[in-house]
């Protein structure tokens, strides 16, 4: 009966309570002491602070300028002030995480004395790399924008990191185009060279035919031999010989006069289409347009965002006593058990004593 009084929950509370208003003395002290490791230990001694700048920002939507600014077809035309939707938000991620960035924000500002690694061991890359991607955050938002977030121990070092990257990105992923684009427009500048160049030849080669008279074969061929006619049945064989030297010279530069002339009209019209392509690839070669919407810039901040202080000493505090209790209960548990152990020996030994001890 009385094993059943001491299992119920309210005993037990009333026991636990007894037992650490038994230790309270020794609980205040761990906490209080806690308290002050804890205030010491989150120090600027022990911890550096860190200061937080973001950037937020938006991809483009477009990336090619003649495709927007020259584009003359009449299908659906973008828009160079568009937001770039997820799958410009995931190549902007991409680039950004790249180890060209990451690099050159390195060699900008000098990250490794920064950062104090000049007498680290053979592994100061990984670990100026593993301390780079610790300090810099980029990822994307729910609402397609890119946040960049940078700690540092200079507020102003943060700032400045923070506000390079949308410039890095820039100039980043413009060299990438850039490079293709110019391949491109090398290709279709040699290709108008090469049709103006055969233009010119057959321009000459046609002014060569025409100062020998030929101006317009069909028209003079079909006026000619009117004339002929008529000058056959006058019987005027001077006009008649005069008409046919004319002839032979149509006979003889006609068929190249018609084959430079279709060739010519061919070819400029080919060229009309080879220019806008030419001057497409220009622009996309030699102009850029920014690649980002800068949303919110970086600033040196005010307030550190690590170590928070009081959250790190509320929870040291709170673990300590949390921890100090299940110890103290574990100890009492451990007591008690080796008394009952004690005490079921001696009964075993002289049950009579036992009892009357155990009464008492």
């Amino acid at each position: 009966m009385n094993e059943r009084i001491n299992d119920t929950p309210e005993v037990a509370s009333l026991s636990i309570m007894m037992v650490l208003g038994k230790w309270s003395r020794l609980l205040g002290i761990v906490a209080a002491t806690a308290f002050v490791a804890a205030l010491l230990f989150s120090s600027t001694w022990f911890i550096k602070p860190e200061y937080k700048s973001i950037v937020v920002m938006y991809p483009v939507s477009t990336s090619g300028i003649s495709k927007v600014l020259l584009n003359e077809s009449t299908g659906p035309q973008q828009d160079v002030l568009e937001f770039g939707q997820e799958e410009q938000a995931e190549q902007m991620l991409q680039i950004l995480n790249s180890n060209v960035i990451r690099d050159r924000l390195i060699k900008e500002f000098n990250l490794v004395d920064h950062y104090d690694l000049q007498d680290a061991s053979g592994k100061k890359m990984t670990k100026l790399y593993r301390k780079f991607d610790s300090n810099v955050k980029i990822r994307r938002t729910e609402n397609m924008a890119i946040k960049v977030t940078v700690f540092d121990t200079d507020p102003q070092m943060a700032a400045d990191i923070a506000n390079s990257i949308p410039v890095l990105y820039d100039s980043t992923k413009s060299a990438m185009q850039r490079e293709r684009a110019m391949k491109a427009f090398q290709i279709v500048e040699t290709e108008y060279k090469l049709l103006l160049s055969e233009i010119k030849v057959k321009e000459d080669s046609l002014t060569s035919i025409r100062r020998k008279g030929v101006y317009d074969y069909e028209t003079q061929s079909e006026m000619m031999n009117q004339q002929l006619a008529i000058e056959i049945a006058r019987g005027n064989s001077r006009g008649i010989h005069a008409i046919e030297e004319k002839l032979s010279v149509l006979a003889e530069y006609g068929g190249a006069y018609v084959s430079l002339r279709d060739q010519l009209e061919h070819d400029k019209k080919r060229l009309s289409s080879v220019k806008s392509l030419y001057e497409q690839a220009k622009v996309d070669a030699f102009e850029t347009l920014p690649q980002t919407f800068i949303v919110n810039t970086a600033y040196p901040a005010e307030e550190k965002s690590y170590p928070i202080r009081w959250l790190i000493v509320i929870g040291a505090v709170l673990s300590t006593i949390v921890f100090s209790i299940v110890a103290i209960l574990g100890l009492e548990s451990m007591k008690r058990w080796r008394s009952e152990r004690i005490a079921e020996r001696r009964l075993s030994i002289n049950p009579v004593t036992a009892g009357k001890a155990i009464n008492q």
